[in-house]
């Protein structure tokens, strides 16, 4: 198949936010990509009536066969996993590319829940829901019937029913997490307690290479504590902002120059349900 300079630019940027969410790593998602146009190369021409199509089959099959060895890396992890955040500037509405992430489902909430779901619906959910494929479009990509694909999304939507109610309006997301901060900083238990679930869960994710919690930190008052003693052991010189991550607001924070780690929040009816710690280097973006 011949890739053009111009289909490189063009299908790059879809291909990788399939990648992306199919994967929830920037690094696995980049060579996936970068597999499947080379692969392309060597596909005959004469096989391919569309080569978007074509392309997005090739991706999501690849990503379907990563997975397979995905699975086996996260039960050997240590401690929870985190998605790898995807740190960005200002906002820009207008770039053809940025838009095809600010699509439904690049959250780190929704990219997290994802991991409940089986290489099969984790596609189809995404084909279908996010970026608007036909059933037959992903009866062919993933080589399924159509009637078969209308079940898996059933399946799947019921397993990440919850997340359907996530807040994705980032202004009033970036206001909440600035109350939070100055009624965590002041400790301010009245305000708190308004702004987290009692039953709100923090993951932290070091990844056995930095110290952090092995085991998921459940309710307000645990969260809380955890919280304070991650500041208070905090090393000299750490500051922090709020930034767009994975289009939401998250605290990032830095140290040196660099960033340190990542507390990214799944927000729901004016409350944090979820926190994410992201502390493994390893997926902390470098400035």
């Amino acid at each position: 198949m011949q890739i053009s300079n111009e289909d490189y630019e063009q299908f790059k940027p879809l291909l990788f936010s399939i990648a992306y969410r199919m994967l929830g790593s920037i690094v696995e998602a980049e060579d996936v990509v970068q597999e499947t146009f080379l692969k392309a190369y060597q596909v005959n021409e004469q096989q391919v009536v569309n080569k978007k199509a074509y392309l997005c089959k090739m991706v999501t099959n690849r990503c379907l066969d990563e997975l397979k060895s995905v699975r086996l890396k996260r039960e050997q992890y240590i401690g929870p996993w985190n998605p790898e955040p995807l740190l960005f500037g200002k906002i820009d509405r207008t770039d053809p590319s940025e838009m095809l992430l600010q699509k439904e489902g690049i959250s780190i909430a929704f990219l997290r829940m994802m991991e409940h779901l089986a290489p099969d619906e984790r596609a189809v959910l995404l084909l279908r829901e996010v970026f608007e494929f036909s059933y037959e479009e992903i009866a062919n990509f993933i080589e399924k019937k159509e009637d078969n694909c209308r079940k898996i999304l059933s399946r799947a939507k019921q397993k990440i029913l919850r997340i359907e109610n996530e807040s994705l309006a980032y202004e009033e997301n970036k206001s909440l997490i600035n109350r939070f901060i100055h009624a965590f900083q002041s400790q301010n238990t009245e305000t708190i307690l308004k702004l987290i679930t009692e039953d709100v869960t923090l993951f932290s994710d070091g990844g056995g290479k930095i110290n952090a919690a092995i085991r998921p930190i459940l309710s307000r008052a645990h969260v809380l504590s955890y919280l304070y003693g991650v500041i208070k052991k905090a090393p000299e010189g750490v500051y922090f902002d709020i930034e767009n991550v994975n289009y939401q607001p998250a605290i990032v924070f830095y140290l040196d120059g660099k960033v340190h780690s990542i507390l990214s929040f799944y927000i729901c009816h004016n409350q944090i349900n979820e926190m994410y710690l992201t502390l493994n280097p390893d997926k902390l973006p470098l400035l």
